[in-house]
């Protein structure tokens, strides 16, 4: 048997992130398919239809389903009797193929990786190091499975001790009340259970990368006590009625995955983290033959998706011409096309804005009477003006809201999910207004984005402040110049008992 060299292993990684960023697995499309088909809820429908067309458009442009490209998450599982010809730590080995993967100039790959987790957080610029688990297995084979991971699902993960007598599927169900939309539902929801601390979080991520079955288990039944929970966990966030985005709606788990391990008598260790509407994972085996290889899915997998009713329902909205009296006539749940001026600004930008009116300085750009989108988009290749550019969660900048409205007449404020208490009091004070762009559908969002110019912070790399003008953009007014938030209503409109 030949070796499974490290060069196998490289650009087998390599290609596996790059596919992984462009396509969606098949039975995530169906999935999807099947939760836009059964959807009532009109803006949960077209935010499910506006994730199938962003996803059907990557798949054939070969460009990333999300701006954020995610963390590279790799776990091998090494046979025993494996022959390998390896020289050098794995962890160095799979970097390679990160670092080849997400600088790949035809399709570069946001870098999202910070080198320290405390200080300055400087990014490494190629998304390396990568979060590898290792296992050693029976057999002669190396399995891998690769991931790509964003931050806005994995900052929703959880984690607690449950008493041996605890409920898992009560405590998984109260977690996901209080998780918000900030993890890009509906997705998946992975859960451990037993082991230790780091055996159940380990499980719980693994289980992420497991197929979705659910509508078989719901057609033929539960077989065992794990399905019973799963199915038990799947039906109650269900009637949750978060919905697509937090709109409110009949979908917010597609699947819901268990594992479990033996634990300690005194314990009952249950970790959970949620995977969102940009679910990427593939899996292959190495043998010492060659690299891996990866098709395609076939376009005919896609539903037909129109999303023209929605558009013709929607109001124009001119980001140049931006009054009080226009805001105060905009409602939670109301459909928007954007167009206009729009600033860029997220975390980095926010503190160092904020350190910057501390000072008594002006800052870089006038946002009196602007708007402000929370992204940091994918580099452009070709003739793009930018690469996909969908929004970020707008929670991370609820500190900064009521002092930036406050200090720079700022007036609109574009990103993903709810905002907290804090700045939902913070737009009122101040007559702004919130909306929100569809979490999933970041290449779809880009193609409205017409001139895109790096004006301030560019040492921030993807975060650094970017004038752009856009045209049509789609939107969902989330919160009024009242406070009045779409998250708040929509779930309470959709709830159900289960």
């Amino acid at each position: 048997m030949p070796p499974i060299t490290e060069a196998h292993v490289t650009d087998s990684i390599a290609d596996a992130l790059q596919y992984v960023a462009c396509y969606h697995p098949v039975d995530f499309i169906e999935a999807m398919s099947d939760a836009y088909a059964r959807e009532e809820s009109a803006g949960a429908r077209n935010a499910i239809g506006q994730i199938l067309t962003n996803s059907r458009m990557c798949a054939l442009g070969r460009r990333p389903i999300c701006q954020d490209t995610g963390s590279a998450n790799i776990f091998v599982e090494v046979g025993v009797e494996a022959v390998t010809s390896w020289k050098r730590p794995l962890q160095d080995i799979v970097d390679d193929a990160v670092r080849r993967a997400y600088l790949l100039d035809t399709n570069p790959l946001r870098a999202s990786v910070v080198r320290d987790p405390f200080g300055i957080r400087k990014n490494t610029g190629d998304n390396t190091p990568a979060m590898l688990h290792v296992e050693m297995v029976a057999g002669d084979k190396v399995d891998i499975t690769v991931s790509a991971k964003g931050g806005g699902s994995e900052n929703k993960t959880k984690f607690a001790v449950l008493n041996p007598s605890g409920s898992v599927a009560d405590w998984v169900v109260n977690t996901v009340e209080t998780l918000g939309a900030g993890w890009c539902p509906p997705g998946m929801l992975g859960i451990g259970v037993g082991g230790s601390v780091d055996k159940a979080m380990a499980m719980a991520k693994m289980s992420l990368n497991d197929a979705i079955d659910m509508h078989e288990l719901l057609k033929r039944g539960p077989s065992d006590p794990v399905e019973e929970l799963r199915l038990e966990i799947y039906e109650r966030v269900n009637a949750l009625g978060i919905g697509a985005q937090g709109l409110g709606g009949l979908t917010t788990v597609l699947d819901v995955k268990v594992r479990h391990f033996p634990t300690h008598a005194a314990s009952l260790p249950v970790a959970l983290i949620p995977n969102c509407a940009a679910t990427r994972h593939v899996h292959f085996q190495l043998d010492g033959s060659g690299a891996a290889s990866f098709d395609p899915p076939d376009l005919s997998l896609w539903p037909e998706v129109t999303l023209d009713a929605a558009a013709a329902d929607a109001r124009r909205i001119d980001l140049d011409a931006l009054d009080d009296a226009l805001l105060a006539s905009l409602k939670p749940g109301d459909t928007l096309l954007l167009s206009g001026t729009l600033y860029t600004g997220r975390d980095a930008a926010h503190k160092r804005m904020v350190e910057t009116l501390d000072r008594g300085e002006d800052l870089p750009v006038d946002l009196r009477g602007r708007a402000i989108y929370y992204v940091g988009p994918v580099d452009p290749v070709g003739d793009e003006v930018i690469g996909p550019a969908g929004p970020t969660t707008s929670t991370r900048m609820d500190k900064f809201t009521d002092r930036v409205l406050a200090d720079t007449g700022l007036k609109v404020m574009i990103g993903k999910a709810e905002r907290g208490p804090e700045a939902l009091k913070a737009i009122a004070r101040h007559g702004a207004v919130y909306m929100i762009a569809v979490g999933g559908a970041a290449y779809l969002v880009s193609k409205a984005i017409r001139e895109a110019e790096p004006v301030a912070y560019q040492d921030l790399g993807m975060e650094a402040i970017y004038k752009l003008r856009v045209e049509d953009m789609p939107v969902t007014l989330a919160v009024d110049n009242e406070g009045n938030s779409v998250h708040e209503a929509g779930p309470k409109l959709w709830r159900r008992s289960a």
